[in-house]
């Protein structure tokens, strides 16, 4: 079918571009411009790294002298401050051009529609909303951030038809199948820092990195919550060299443990006084080194712990046809739990796919105002 040529267009042509930048721009928001005259694409562009060029620059750039009397597609609105760049707004109105379709607004407290209103001021006709949930989405990861200074939290995890994450012998290779771990891989690549617990490190003794077949992947911050530091000097992530490990821990710690590992190279962060590890301390921490989006791929503890605080974003889970049994063997999310259905938490934004042989649910969790999730 042949899709019109209309504002939905020109915008969806945007966002697909910015959306290939996913997980580069750090704390930045990902962007796509695009500049059509004449019924003709003069300009793309894409906000591609922080404090490098934003995208409306790219299109104008490539538009040259007909940017002017042009109408330009942006999914975010233009910026009206000089941060690490100069006001994407003044380019556009030095520019000439005549009308910006803008998909949403920037949840940036420092733009929040001025960039919007300046244009208008100098004559430029604006339109806001076109695409704007999609648009949305595509950002949340910044919109949390910038608005809070928390970082994004996403849940991922892989479990058996009845809800095991591994046999009770501890074994969990492989419980997705491998087109699903490859999502898991462009998942890393999506986000600044992968986080585990020490259990899993102790159990799996993973490289948290990322892995493509044919294509090279960003390689997120490696972060082990540990409260006892446990973490093995042996670990194969302080071999490879390839991203910082951050090792979050307490104020009860062992100082020779925690010496060692910094000599190994890890960054040691005590987040509360003990004994465990206080998980909106931890994120308040990594906010603050501009980390602004975590994938988690912990065991249940980790996930429970995350879930039972409020502090999980987005859970993306896939469900294998598998069934293992086993009183003992671990499960996703590991709480007190809740007595009532009424409580429990949900899925909201719900997306279902099948992915091969396997199911991948996902959506942002909500929890009842009658409930913090814990038991009633």
């Amino acid at each position: 079918m042949e899709l019109p040529v209309n504002d939905e267009f020109y915008m969806s042509l945007a966002l697909d571009m910015a959306e290939r930048a996913q997980g580069q721009t750090g704390i930045n928001p990902v962007v796509g411009c695009v500049i059509v005259k004449g019924g003709a694409l003069v300009g793309l562009g894409t906000h591609l790294q922080r404090g490098t060029a934003h995208a409306e620059v790219h299109a104008v750039r490539m538009a040259g002298d007909q940017a002017e009397g042009s109408t330009v597609y942006v999914t975010l609105e233009p910026c009206s401050h000089h941060g690490k760049t100069p006001p994407c707004s003044d380019l556009l109105i030095k520019a000439k051009v005549k009308r910006v379709v803008v998909a949403c607004e920037d949840p940036n407290p420092v733009v929040a529609g001025s960039g919007i209103e300046r244009l208008r001021r100098h004559g430029i006709e604006v339109d806001v909303g076109v695409l704007r949930e999609r648009a949305l989405r595509l950002n949340e990861k910044f919109a949390k951030y910038i608005t809070t200074k928390l970082p994004y939290v996403t849940i991922k995890t892989a479990s058996t038809l009845d809800g095991k994450i591994a046999a009770d012998t501890g074994d969990s290779k492989w419980i997705s199948n491998a087109e699903a771990r490859l999502q898991a891989h462009a998942l890393r690549h999506r986000h600044q820092a992968i986080m585990v617990g020490i259990g899993t490190v102790l159990a799996d003794d993973p490289s948290l990195t990322t892995r493509h077949e044919r294509a090279e992947g960003l390689q997120p911050v490696r972060i082990v919550v540990d409260s006892g530091l446990r973490m093995p000097a042996e670990a194969k992530m302080f071999k490879d060299g390839t991203s910082p490990i951050v090792v979050l821990t307490t104020e009860q710690a062992p100082a020779e443990r925690r010496r060692m590992l910094e000599e190994l190279g890890a960054e040691v962060v005590a987040c509360g006084a003990g004994p465990r590890v206080d998980l909106r301390t931890a994120l308040e921490e990594l906010g603050r080194r501009e980390i602004g989006s975590i994938l988690v791929e912990g065991g249940g503890t980790l996930n429970g712990e995350l879930l039972q605080a409020r502090l999980a974003d987005r859970i993306v889970m896939y469900i294998a046809p598998k069934i293992v049994g086993g009183k003992h063997a671990p499960h996703n999310f590991d709480f007190e739990g809740i007595r009532r259905m009424a409580d429990a938490i949900t899925l909201n934004e719900l997306q279902v796919e099948q992915v091969g042989d396997n199911i991948l649910v996902s959506g942002k969790p909500a929890w009842p105002a009658s409930s913090n999730g814990e038991k009633q």
